[in-house]
Parts: structure tokens; sequence; C-alpha cells
């Protein structure tokens, strides 16, 4: 036991006091992470209920959709007085346009099932794929962005970044029959617009051309319209590049500016392969 005649340690004072006063400058409008991605998930597996093995009754499905109505509105009275609108209000028009985004997700389910020859059926990719999981988190996420929520759909969409390394911003616009296959390393901006039939793999970056903060609410994302491929690696860049409809873009390519529809594009460079049994003198540059 310590004695009372023992220094008191000041250091560890000054750092909770400095805590204290850092911390209580925040705002204390927020919604609760914790919240928000048991939110999430419950959403999720009512959209998809056999992703917990459950076969819902009309009955279940309607107490469940009120009950996360009423949470939604919980989840957003912390900032009411950044909202254009009531609480209750907004998570009224969620749910009003809800219907649509199933149909969406459930579009973009079909296109996995028809693109990769590794899916043997529906229920594969909606229990297995991280690439539709983050669709679906992205879309609830967009519809709230689009009623002008703040911070909210940034905390879905990171949830969903965290589980499947998948980053999409919520304002990003994905259009119909979206397919995101492996998906690990993707990253869409904010102000990206994708079209319709759009298939991405992993490591793709839809990006800006450099970061500075005067460029906020401008379009400095790329635009890629119907139809086209982005394979593994390729980087596009700036507001201003558009990728025409029907185009390939092929692995690890660097692009940062419009490309004409029915282009293909890939890096120019050579592999060599030979007969390891054949003599050749080998030179190394380090």
């Amino acid at each position: 036991m310590k004695s009372r005649s023992e220094p008191i340690d000041l250091t560890k004072i000054r750092l909770a006091e400095e805590l204290f006063q850092v911390n209580s400058s925040y705002s204390a409008a927020l919604p609760s992470v914790k919240d928000t991605q048991r939110w999430v998930r419950e959403m999720v597996n009512v959209l998809f209920p056999i992703r917990e093995n459950n076969f819902l009754t009309v009955e279940e499905i309607d107490r469940r959709l009120e009950n996360l109505k009423s949470r939604l509105s919980e989840l957003l009275k912390p900032m009411g007085k950044d909202l254009n609108k009531p609480p209750e209000e907004i998570a009224d028009m969620f749910f009003a346009q809800l219907h649509e985004v199933y149909y969406l997700l459930l579009g973009d389910s079909r296109v996995f099932v028809k693109s990769d020859p590794a899916a043997e059926k529906l229920e594969e990719v909606i229990l297995c794929y991280p690439g539709f999981f983050s669709l679906v988190v992205y879309r609830i996420a967009h519809l709230l962005y689009n009623l002008q929520v703040p911070l909210l759909p940034r905390v879905m969409t990171e949830y969903a970044h965290g589980k499947t390394g998948i980053d999409i911003h919520p304002g990003a616009v994905i259009g119909r029959y979206c397919f995101i296959d492996h998906g690990t390393g993707i990253v869409i901006g904010e102000t990206t617009v994708v079209g319709d039939n759009v298939k991405i793999y992993q490591g793709v970056t839809l990006g800006a051309l450099y970061v500075t903060k005067n460029l906020s609410n401008t379009k400095r994302h790329p635009t890629i319209e119907d139809n086209v491929i982005l394979y593994s690696g390729s980087t596009i860049l700036g507001g201003n590049t558009i990728v025409g409809h029907d185009t390939i873009v092929g692995g690890n390519v660097w692009l940062t500016e419009s490309v004409l529809p029915y282009s293909l594009v890939y890096r120019d460079n050579k592999i060599v392969v030979r007969d390891k049994s054949v003599p050749e003198s080998i030179h190394f540059v380090i």
C-alpha cells in the first residue's frame, strides 16, 4: 500500500485534464457507432434473412421493419439540429424508398451469379460474397445520404469497409447490376459516378487526381459509363476523367484522362518466359 506522504503523479492529472478538455470540445450530437453497426446488421438480415438462417413471415417482417424505423429515428435524434427534417419524417422517407433499393440489390445479386463461374447459386452470393455485402450497405447508406443525413451514412459504409476491405463512399452514385468480385482494396470516392452493368475487380481505385480541401463539393472522382470492366489494380483518377461505355480497362493501368467508348486500355509491358535449362547470363542491378 502506498504511503500518504508519497508525492502525487502530476503527469497523470495533467493528462486526464487535457483529455477531458479535448473530448469535451467534440460535438455531442453524434450517432452511436455501436448502435449504428447493429442497426445495419439487422437491416441486412431483414432484407436477406438467410444470412441468419431464418424464414420470416410477413407479420415478422412488418414487426422488424417497424422496429428498425423506430431505431433509425433514435439514431438520428442526436443530430437533430443538423437535419433538414425531423428524424421521424426522415425515417418514414427512408422506408418509403427501401423497396426500390431492395430491387436494385436483387439485380446486383443476380449479376454476381451470372458473372462469376465460382458462384453456384444466389444463396452463396448473399452469404459469402464481400462485394455483395458492401453493395448492400452502400445502397442503404446512399439512400440516407440522398436524404441529406450527415455522418450516419459514413459510419455505415466504414463498417462495411472494416468487414470487407471495400471502401465505398456513400455519396458515390452506382448504377444497376453492379458486380464487385473479390473486392479487397477497392476504393470508390465520394463524387464517383458508375453506370449500369459495371464489373469491378480487387484493388481498383476510383479517386481524385490530387487531394486538397478546397475541392470539397466539386466533382473530383471519375465517371465510369455503362458496361465497363475494370480489372484488378487499375487506378482511375480525376473528376474530368470519363471511361466511355463498353470499355475494358486492364490490370494495373494508371488512367488520368478520358477514353472513348469501346476502348481497350492496357499496360504495354513484356513478360518473358524461357527454358531454365538453357544457360543465359543474368545481370542484377540493385
